[in-house]
């Protein structure tokens, strides 16, 4: 993957092509990428940049997020006519709490690019895929705050040992399953810092499994 800053100058050139008179500069990509200046500037002094405004950039623009990123088809800006589409909930974030998000009406349509299709289970499982947001870090360093994360709904099955999107009494959340020989589930963080809870099945509601993520670009 180019580093940030490499990935700034592409960003600047894409939006030189796209008429703007004079040079282009970082507060023209700030404005692309819905930031503001000073969020900008910090992001980019830290080396990262969230993932999901380069994401809708590259929606807006109709530019191949592999190219963008990887270097990858560089004869071409443009993706696939065939276009992919999940639901995406903007405003509702797992990890710290929050509540379940079935009823909640902030879903959003997101395009994914095609060769992302495979790791959602194919054209045919993107119905049962839903995209939400990741706080916290209480499961770094596997994921990160503002990851958008991928949940297969239909994979439920806590004898299957993973990253699940769940509910308690407290709200929702994602960690690491493993079901117990006693029936009982250790939920687990990625961060050590925080310890193994034990569980009841039935205190557990799983959402669906963590099929994939979208990080942070470091």
């Amino acid at each position: 993957m180019l580093i940030v800053r490499e990935i700034i100058e592409k960003l600047k050139d894409i939006l030189s092509q796209d008429g703007k008179d004079g040079k282009v500069f970082d507060k023209d990509v700030a404005t692309a990428l819905d930031l503001s200046q000073v969020n900008f500037a910090t992001m980019k002094n830290r080396g990262k940049i969230p993932f999901s405004n380069i994401l809708d950039f590259c929606a807006r623009k109709k530019i191949s997020i592999n190219w963008l990123l990887y270097n990858q088809n560089p004869g071409s800006l443009v993706d696939s006519t065939d276009k992919y589409w999940i639901r995406y909930y903007p405003e509702v974030s797992v990890s710290a709490g929050g509540g379940a998000y079935e009823n909640d009406d902030s879903a959003e349509s997101m395009e994914v690019p095609p060769y992302f299709i495979s790791m959602l289970g194919g054209k045919e499982n993107l119905k049962n895929i839903d995209a939400i947001n990741v706080v916290g870090d209480s499961m770094e360093p596997t994921l990160n705050s503002d990851n958008i994360i991928f949940i297969d709904k239909t994979r439920k099955d806590v004898a299957r040992d993973g990253i699940y999107a769940f509910t308690t009494n407290h709200g929702l959340f994602v960690k690491r399953i493993q079901r117990r020989a006693d029936g009982q589930l250790d939920v687990i963080s990625d961060n050590k810092d925080y310890p193994i809870q034990i569980l009841e099945k039935n205190e557990v509601r799983i959402v669906g499994k963590v099929v994939s993520s979208f990080g942070m670009i470091y």
